[in-house]
């Protein structure tokens, strides 16, 4: 099973500190915010990771290489513009495989296991399911949230807890059929097409979960995570 981070966004909320950097590889606890999720996929087994970049990219091939010094296989998707989550995921499609592949979004911080997504890729294949998405309780900043989930099933109304998706969700192939090649496309309503045809489902993450979206909260991280990690 093969993995893809997404970093390629220019990290305007970030600014100052995009301007000369790109927000993958801030520093968080002593390392790069993407170091971090590399980390844990290689302590669950992944070896295969796509990452895509757009603004500053040639400062995170530069900084990454090809993986070895984190136990891994880096290839990159190299975009001359960001084209939205979809987009991007889909311009790496032939990269990533033929089954269901997880998806990670490069500026989000979580303690999630990533090793429970083969079995979640398991759970799609057998009920040909598109879609899984992780859900956290939803921060202040977002008090509404994005999904209900509702008895292991995303839902776009309000028949269950509204919750926040947390950037993480394991897809097959086809979630991505519609986008045409090198097109800019969201996420969202995707996932939300999927989830009224009944395809998609969600599972809430208790632990800890960071939307490393502003200075402000990539410093109070850096903080709680402590200068060695």
């Amino acid at each position: 099973m093969r993995a893809m981070i997404l970093a390629a966004g220019r990290g305007e909320r970030m600014r100052p500190l995009t301007d000369t950097c790109p927000k993958p590889l801030l520093p968080v606890g002593g390392r790069p915010l993407i170091a971090w999720h590399l980390q844990r996929l290689a302590a669950a087994g992944f070896r295969d990771v796509v990452i895509n970049h757009a603004w500053l990219g040639d400062r995170i091939e530069a900084a990454l290489g090809d993986g070895t010094d984190y136990g891994l296989r880096i290839r990159y998707s190299a975009e001359t513009e960001a084209l939205e989550t979809a987009g991007g995921i889909a311009k790496a499609l032939p990269l990533l495989g033929d089954g269901p592949f997880l998806v990670v979004n490069g500026d989000v911080w979580c303690d999630w296991d990533p090793g429970r997504a083969r079995s979640i890729a398991a759970r799609l294949d057998a009920l040909g399911w598109l879609a899984w998405c992780v859900l956290v309780t939803s921060p202040e900043h977002h008090p509404r949230g994005d999904f209900a989930l509702d008895h292991g099933r995303l839902r776009t109304d309000d028949a269950g807890e509204r919750l926040t998706f947390a950037g993480i969700g394991v897809y097959r192939p086809e979630l991505f059929a519609a986008v045409p090649p090198g097109g800019r496309a969201p996420l969202a309503p995707l996932l939300r097409e999927a989830a009224a045809g009944g395809r998609a489902g969600a599972e809430r993450h208790p632990g800890r979960w960071v939307d490393v979206g502003t200075p402000q909260r990539l410093a109070e991280l850096d903080a709680q995570l402590g200068s060695h990690g």
